[in-house]
């Protein structure tokens, strides 16, 4: 790939939510994303500028958009991108380079708190409360239209053809990856596959219970069966991905209450973001059992389980955010187990397509219809 640099706009168009829940669906209708022209300022110190060359889409979005997630308004949705490097703030950043192609991270890992001192950086409490502010890790936003602030997304506000995220929301990749499978890395497989190699720590011969088969259960089932796991069962109300559930090599695939034959799995991951289901999925498990929840329930939403199963059963739960990972450890990971074919990840994708169709692709997803859609910015 070259590395000359090329021709930077900071005129960008970006997806611009301007508020969280209330919207009438279908999405394509009330379009509460306005892909729109928008202002975007020069990287500081520690700052990268990218193109954005494909933006996954994933529930984490729709929760903004539907307000199962509130997060400060007007802001710039995505966070699940491959991009390419246009300029660097500081020109002598190391390891990094004008033209070079990289994955974009949810959570930066500041290096410094104690979540990160510990080696749970996935936990770093200084790049969670940028994101809850809709900042950048080194403070403030670097978009903005007619004077008026636009916050960031998860540090990253991919939904767009360029952005200025921090250093530590990138993790470079080899250029020979499609954008539309890299993207997939970002926060699907990074946040399935995590759950089960680095928080349940899955080890070869155990049985695994998959509770929902979207574009993160799916990874988590690739992730099963990477780790070695036997049997793998998934279970998820759409009888499409069921199938594909199938076809990548889970051993029964069932819908809700029909789902006898997935009972007493040492493992079970639970990725749907429901309450309800977390508690079944905490049923399912073995005495012993350990069961790992990924899902980002409406925060009003409480878990009902008999506490005293807990000691006298010896089930462990555990939340996993991010796939407790370490991206710059995870992802180049995970890029050599889908070159061996272990983690074929490019068959959760549903379709690409343009911005523009940003609403119309909130309606898919909501339905249950897609697993992973990509969206392409035209720049």
């Amino acid at each position: 790939m070259s590395k000359e640099t090329p021709v930077v706009n900071r005129r960008i168009a970006a997806a611009v939510l301007s508020s969280s829940g209330g919207h009438a669906k279908p999405y394509a209708d009330s379009a509460p994303l306005d892909v729109k022209p928008i202002d975007l300022a020069d990287p500081k110190p520690g700052e990268v500028l990218v193109r954005i060359d494909a933006a996954g889409i994933c529930h984490s979005d729709l929760s903004v958009v539907n307000g199962d997630r509130p997060r400060p308004m007007p802001m710039a949705l995505g966070h699940e991108a491959a991009a390419t490097v246009l300029a660097l703030g500081d020109p002598e950043e190391p390891g990094l380079a004008v033209g070079d192609r990289c994955v974009l991270v949810f959570l930066p890992s500041c290096g410094q708190c104690e979540q990160c001192l510990s080696g749970e950086g996935y936990l770093c409490s200084v790049g969670a409360a940028a994101n809850g502010k809709g900042e950048l890790l080194r403070g403030g936003s670097r978009l903005s239209c007619d004077g008026e602030t636009i916050h960031h997304h998860l540090g990253c506000s991919a939904f767009a053809t360029q952005a200025v995220v921090d250093r530590r929301s990138l993790v470079k990749i080899d250029s020979d990856i499609s954008p539309e499978t890299a993207a997939l890395f970002g926060c699907a497989v990074l946040t399935g596959v995590g759950a089960v190699m680095n928080t349940a720590q899955v080890r070869p011969g155990e049985s695994v219970t998959i509770y929902g088969l979207g574009g993160v259960g799916l990874s988590a089932l690739l992730g099963a069966l990477a780790a070695g796991a036997q049997p793998v069962h998934a279970i998820d109300p759409s009888p499409t991905k069921r199938a594909l559930a199938l076809e990548l090599g889970a051993a029964s695939a069932s819908a809700p209450g029909e789902d006898e034959v997935a009972m007493g799995s040492d493992v079970v991951i639970e990725t749907v973001g429901k309450a309800a289901v977390l508690a079944a999925a905490y049923n399912s498990a073995r005495r012993g059992g350990r069961i790992v929840t990924v899902g980002l329930p409406n925060p009003e939403e409480d878990l009902s389980i008999k506490a005293v199963s807990l000691v006298a059963d010896g089930k462990t739960l555990m939340g996993s955010y991010m796939g407790s990972a370490i991206p710059a450890r995870d992802i180049p990971r995970y890029i050599k187990l889908w070159r061996a074919g272990r983690l074929p990840i490019e068959k959760l994708l549903t379709s690409v397509g343009p911005l523009e169709e940003i609403n119309e692709s909130m309606d898919k997803l909501a339905s249950g219809e897609a697993i992973r859609q990509v969206i392409v910015p035209a720049w």
